[in-house]
């Protein structure tokens, strides 16, 4: 019998993406088509182009966290090409289809184990790029809230009172910043893993967790910046602000487990966007498609066609391996049938026939 933990998940993401989804058109139901694709279409190209350059930074920041994670495996012989491809491929897959029900460890397994890494070592690998991405949302978030801990107002109403208090706010991104100095701190001084009833905490070597810290943020500055160039700058409320709404928005469409994010992360970005007119809200809906063109959609149909090409060059050579047979195969050893009454004599006789 399967654990009702494979069942429940997707349950869960199939009522996420049901409940938002609702939500989601109610606030969409009297938004025209065609004033979204003019509010698209009114994007200046040179911001179309950073949003573009953006999505390259976080997909190469995103491809630094499977080099990080083999340089602390102590993995040396496999090219940046092919981490970034095998990077790319495992996160633009995940993205779209949702982290609970594809993680990227089945494509990370096919590539990385070919390459001659053990299944050990991929879980592993898996597990520090996951905790990278997770680093860098606590980084982040912690920044934002204590530069600016005014954010969280912009849900009020949509949030308990206490929750969206500045002060509450302070308290939330000072504590978040010290899971990061703590983390820091235990890297520099080797200290022993923590450990947290389930959850463990194990301090990687001082150059591994510098490199966290720089790649983690990189790329969700770049994702966040897909976002920023694609608001138009009379209704831009700075960076700061939006990286902050897309961290939220984000990491709820994560937790939610819905493929994709689908209506969470649509929901959460326009609410706390506050908008006041119709113009606005076109111009944010175009925004948010915008990202997912660029972020999900995409990468994702390259990603496929990655796969595939993948695929069948493995088949091919497996196929071309079996084909590749010796051009003369010598006779079959002899072999003298083995009784009770051992006869040497009679072997004799027998090689002598064969041999005629």
């Amino acid at each position: 019998m399967k654990k009702l933990s494979e069942f429940l998940w997707p349950l869960i993401g199939l009522a996420a993406v049901v409940i938002s989804g609702y939500f989601l058109y109610q606030e969409l139901k009297t938004t025209s088509l065609s004033a979204v694709w003019a509010a698209i279409v009114a994007i200046p190209p040179h911001r179309i182009a950073l949003a573009a350059l953006s999505t390259l930074v976080a997909y190469a920041a995103l491809a630094w966290y499977d080099r990080i994670a083999l340089m602390h495996l102590g993995v040396k012989n496999i090219s940046w090409f092919f981490v970034s491809v095998c990077s790319f491929t495992t996160y633009a897959l995940s993205h779209n289809i949702g982290a609970s029900v594809f993680s990227g460890a089945l494509v990370r397994y096919r590539a990385y184990t070919a390459k001659g890494l053990s299944a050990a070592q991929v879980a592993v690998l898996v597990a520090l790029c996951s905790f990278t991405f997770f680093l860098g949302t606590v980084l982040l978030g912690g920044f934002v809230l204590v530069v600016d801990p005014n954010l969280l107002s912009r849900l009020e109403g949509k949030l308990p009172g206490f929750l969206t208090d500045p002060k509450t706010a302070l308290v939330v991104g000072i504590g978040l910043l010290a899971f990061v100095a703590l983390y820091v701190v235990g890297s520099i001084l080797h200290l022993r893993p923590l450990t947290i009833r389930s959850f463990k905490l194990e301090y990687p070597r001082p150059a591994i967790m510098g490199r966290q810290l720089i790649a983690a943020p990189l790329e969700l500055l770049g994702a966040a910046g897909i976002l920023y160039f694609a608001l138009p700058e009379a209704m831009n409320p700075g960076f700061i602000p939006v990286l902050a709404i897309f961290l939220a928005s984000f990491s709820l469409a994560l937790a939610s487990h819905a493929p994709g994010g689908l209506g969470v992360f649509e929901i959460v970005f326009i609410t706390a966007m506050q908008i006041t007119d119709a113009a606005q809200k076109d111009a944010i809906i175009a925004a948010v498609i915008v990202f997912r063109i660029f972020y999900f959609w995409i990468p994702a149909v390259i990603s496929v066609i990655v796969v595939l090409l993948y695929e069948r060059s493995r088949l091919a050579s497996a196929i071309g391996g079996r084909a590749q047979v010796p051009a003369s195969v010598p006779d079959a050893p002899v072999v003298a049938p083995v009784s009770e009454h051992f006869d040497p004599h009679r072997i004799e006789e027998r090689l002598e026939e064969k041999a005629t």
